[in-house]
């Protein structure tokens, strides 16, 4: 099935489960996603302790299943066998009888009660196949094109699980994965190269003067490089910028979370070019107390109010490349089922306890 078909079906609801977890069950589970997730990635992990209990904890859910989905490829010496696999999976999940894997369980705990539409996991397995398959990416766009599935899928399932699903703000959301994407892209050159795998838009390499077939082949970096790089992270900021105003756009308590995720990694993209936009023979780091600043800073973003002049770039036009995302996000919020009204008192439980520590 191509992506305008699982479109034009994204409507379709998960499956009741057919055996609920327990809650202790359900809170082992996610405990286990949390040290996935902190082991994985620090980045993501930080902001993520900005975020309520009532989406952290299925964020948590989706984060292991993306993870465990990105390390069962590499790790296969069938990547192509291990998509079909993974897609399997998801049959089983969407049906709500998960296997025992641990992440499916998260997932489908996930999926069943936030209403996940399918094809933005089956957009993000698509983003896989095109690493196996070693796709190349002529312009931009076709970047863009790839950040979608890989990235801006996460940003609209993160928007769905915020209990959002107006249409200017999963624009943001997912143009703001898609920003991600770009950063990573700029920071991983090298890596990529080494792998045999180059995203940088061939149209940008060809004007900067380098072959990317010859470039692939033994990459160093150089100034036209650099170029090439620096021309990435202008494009990133540019949708950084945009992503601003879908922060003003989420749940109050939602905001300091998302804008600490688009803090640090736009910071990834200033200390690479702090560094001489050099991502082939080292590797950027945002050194931790300087992550921890951003955090703080990102305190802040709960107190926009909804008529803030940020709020004005929500009529603009989704990125083309992610509108089938927003598309099939879309739509009335569904009632709150049981689960999520426990993740609720949960997150009221946690403010209580912290607010009485505070008094000790």
């Amino acid at each position: 099935m191509n992506m305008s078909d699982q479109a034009a079906v994204a409507a379709a609801e998960p499956a009741a489960f057919v055996q609920p977890r327990s809650p202790q069950e359900l809170h082992a589970d996610l405990q286990a996603c949390r040290r996935l997730m902190k082991g994985g990635s620090r980045s993501f992990f930080t902001a993520s302790l900005l975020l309520p209990p009532r989406v952290r904890a299925p964020a948590t859910g989706l984060y292991a299943f993306c993870r465990v989905a990105d390390d069962a490829i590499d790790g296969s010496s069938d990547p192509q066998a291990a998509i079909v696999q993974l897609q399997q999976r998801l049959d089983a999940v969407y049906a709500g009888q998960p296997g025992a894997e641990l992440a499916d369980r998260a997932l489908a705990c996930v999926v069943a009660h936030h209403h996940i539409p399918r094809v933005l996991l089956d957009a993000l397995l698509e983003g896989f196949a095109w690493d196996v398959s070693g796709r190349r990416y002529e312009t931009i766009e076709d970047v863009h094109a790839y950040g979608a599935r890989v990235a801006g899928t996460v940003g609209a399932m993160m928007t769905l699980v915020m209990e959002t699903r107006d249409p200017r703000a999963l624009a943001r959301a997912c143009e703001l994965g898609v920003a991600m994407q770009l950063t990573n892209i700029a920071r991983d050159v090298g890596e990529d190269a080494r792998m045999g795998r180059l995203y940088l838009p061939a149209q940008w390499m060809r004007e900067a003067g380098l072959d990317p077939d010859a470039w692939l082949a033994r990459p160093v970096f150089s100034p036209a490089l650099a170029s090439v790089i620096a021309r990435l992270l202008a494009e990133a900021d540019r949708l950084y910028e945009r992503a601003e105003c879908g922060v003003a756009a989420l749940p109050r308590d939602c905001r300091p979370g998302i804008q600490a995720a688009r803090l640090v990694y736009g910071q990834i993209g200033r200390t690479l070019a702090a560094n001489g936009l050099d991502s082939v023979s080292r590797r950027t780091v945002v050194p931790r107390h300087r992550q921890l600043r951003l955090v703080a800073q990102a305190l802040g973003a709960g107190l926009v109010p909804p008529g803030h002049p940020l709020t004005a770039g929500g009529a603009v036009e989704p990125l083309p490349a992610v509108r089938f995302l927003v598309d099939a996000s879309s739509g009335e919020l569904p009632g709150r089922t049981f689960y999520q009204r426990t993740l609720r008192m949960l997150d009221l439980f946690q403010r209580v306890e912290l607010r009485q520590r505070e008094m000790a």
